[in-house]
């Protein structure tokens, strides 16, 4: 049982904008109540129609920045760019950690397209994103945060995400292979919370989604991460040293602030989808399906309830 604690949840649908398909499916589970917040892919081919939903139904809106799937949205980058592989597309997920780590990539370059794409969201829904992330994590590689963190305190976006998740190390059930991306993530994640706090820029208390995606995706995962991930940062901010306000423990209901990072919709048919070069076999899975189902369960959405887990968005932090 969970302790003392309100919880806010941030409900994350990412890759809004990928196909009309993952679209239809993160506004089914934002209208039924079970996503609170989106993250855009400017240069996703079904953006346009992203932002009409996003507006039709009041629905938050940050910018998932793009620099390792499909085509840039720079102009000026699109011939030829240190982001480009011979065809003319990113590098891809492990492409771009390649090039990075052999000294390839030019930060300017990443700070230019960085820009482009803070620029296109605020042209198609006319504001600063509320937030902003990377797609496949980008945001917190080497070098990158840097780049990252200076294009968000410019721009004034105060919010971002930080994939460091507790439980982790201790989720047998994920793939050995995907696991070893993941830890390479919270490595990354660790490295990069010094430079993104001297930027002056925030993120929920808590993420989770690592070891709730795809077909580890249950209410049972959901609610086992939740009620861990909080207990933990309770007792180590009771061990901590007290705050400049006096509290009384046994009186005081803490406030514990959750980012879940989800991947729901219908799955991409191609050749319909993607960023420039059709949809990948993530977004094609029959996992997207399942992801939108389990959010979508009347189980979960009540457990939230009973837990006193309130879901919000990035701009009511």
């Amino acid at each position: 049982m969970m302790p003392k604690a309100t919880v806010k949840l941030i409900v994350t649908g990412d890759d809004f904008g990928y196909c009309p398909r993952r679209n239809q499916g993160i506004v089914e589970c934002f209208l039924a109540g079970a996503v609170s917040n989106v993250s855009l892919l400017v240069n996703g081919s079904a953006v346009s129609d992203a932002v009409q939903l996003a507006r039709r139904y009041h629905i938050p809106i940050g910018l998932h920045a793009n620099l390792s799937e499909g085509s840039p949205v720079c102009l000026a980058l699109k011939e030829e760019s240190s982001l480009l592989n011979k065809e003319g597309f990113f590098h891809g997920k492990m492409g771009i950690r390649t090039v990075l780590a052999e000294g390839l990539l030019k930060m300017s370059e990443v700070k230019q397209e960085l820009i482009a794409q803070v620029e296109l969201f605020c042209k198609l829904t006319g504001h600063v994103p509320h937030h902003m992330d990377g797609h496949q994590h980008v945001h917190v590689l080497p070098e990158i945060r840097h780049v990252f963190a200076q294009v968000l305190k410019e721009y004034g976006i105060r919010h971002t995400r930080v994939p460091i998740e507790p439980d982790l190390p201790r989720c047998s059930w994920i793939d050995p292979h995907l696991m070893d991306f993941y830890l390479g993530v919270e490595k990354d994640s660790l490295n990069t919370v010094e430079v993104f706090m001297a930027h002056g820029i925030r993120w929920p208390d808590i993420y989770i989604g690592l070891s709730t995606m795809g077909k580890n995706m249950s209410v049972s995962n959901i609610l086992r991460a939740i009620d861990n991930a909080t207990t933990d940062f309770l007792a180590k901010a009771d061990s901590s040293i007290p705050s400049s306000s006096p509290s009384c423990p046994d009186q005081e209901i803490r406030t514990v602030t959750i980012e879940l990072m989800t991947h729901p919709g219908y799955p991409s048919v191609p050749p319909v989808g993607g960023c420039g070069e059709g949809p990948d076999d993530f977004s094609q899975s029959w996992e997207r399906l399942h992801e939108l189902e389990t959010l979508k369960n009347p189980e979960l959405l009540s457990h939230y309830k009973t837990r006193n887990v309130q879901l919000c968005a990035f701009k009511d932090l």
